[in-house]
């Protein structure tokens, strides 16, 4: 199931990245880490992620009881109205790892694990 590794990968970013690391104003070229960038990343990630989750949790059409295809339907009516997160995350990805990632990283890896991080997050929020 996709769901659980996102949710899996977010408790792992959580532990291994247990400090505040500097913002990184666009244009600037500073040598980091991969952990270092990952670090930087990962509030606009939760970011993205938090607005999702919050759009589907707040949608009429949500229930427990959905299926992966209607959560993945209402992941899709939440994009729009958290453009500017994912937007935010894209362009950190892109300065962090160059031109072009950010979307890569949408398209891919972040996608491919956020429909378990949303049910994970909404079932916690529905309780």
């Amino acid at each position: 199931m996709i769901l659980e590794p996102l949710f899996g990968l977010s408790l792992v970013l959580n532990v291994s990245l247990d400090f505040q690391s500097p913002a990184v104003p666009p244009g600037t070229s500073i040598q980091m880490s991969t952990r270092q960038k990952d670090a930087a990343l990962l509030p606009h990630v939760r970011r993205a992620t938090d607005c999702i989750v919050r759009k589907v949790f707040a949608n009429p059409r949500y229930n427990a009881d959905l299926g992966q295809s209607e959560i993945n339907d209402l992941i899709v009516v939440s994009m729009a109205a958290c453009l500017g997160p994912v937007r935010a995350m894209m362009d950190a990805y892109d300065r962090m790892y160059g031109s072009g990632s950010g979307e890569a990283f949408l398209m891919g890896p972040y996608l491919d694990v956020l429909p378990a991080a949303v049910v994970g997050q909404v079932k916690t929020k529905g309780q």
